[in-house]
């Protein structure tokens, strides 16, 4: 048996331990982003209540002389570029957090892993069952009435 150097978990656990330590330190972020989007949600209602009437009059307009084939075909193309770019960035982050994981895991667990293997490499080999010089089973001896 060859002997193994480093213990390594599937990437699956490290991306699960990298994204629940990614998820922890973004939720101790959590109250100030909600303050600060609270006090920027009202300084752009403001903004956008004032620009509304004038957006909506531009694209009433622009609508009458959409060419709507030619934006389908566009959009079908854009859309394509989108999925492909999105399968990208997705791959992008299950390796950032395999990478991660590893990292939070950390050595400690791999040393805990290496002191389990080694109580299983020490661990005796169960004896043979042999079966009996006549080739039939044995019979059990009778218990006694007690037991």
């Amino acid at each position: 048996m060859t002997e193994q150097t480093k213990t390594r978990f599937p990437a699956p656990l490290y991306a699960a331990a990298g994204a629940g330590d990614l998820a922890y330190q973004q939720l101790r972020k959590l109250p100030a982003v909600v303050t600060e989007l609270s006090e920027r949600a009202a300084a752009s209602l403001r903004t956008y209540n004032e620009q509304a009437s004038t957006k909506a009059a531009q694209l009433r307009e622009k609508a009458g002389t959409t060419d709507f084939d030619a934006l389908r075909g566009n959009a079908a193309s854009v859309a394509t570029s989108l999925a492909q770019l999105a399968q990208d960035r997705a791959v992008t982050a299950y390796t950032a957090l395999v990478a991660r994981g590893e990292r939070v895991v950390g050595s400690g667990i791999v040393a805990s892993a290496d002191v389990v293997n080694a109580d299983i490499e020490a661990t005796e080999e169960p004896k043979a069952v042999t079966a009996a010089p006549d080739g039939k089973p044995r019979k059990r001896a009778a218990k006694p009435a007690g037991e």
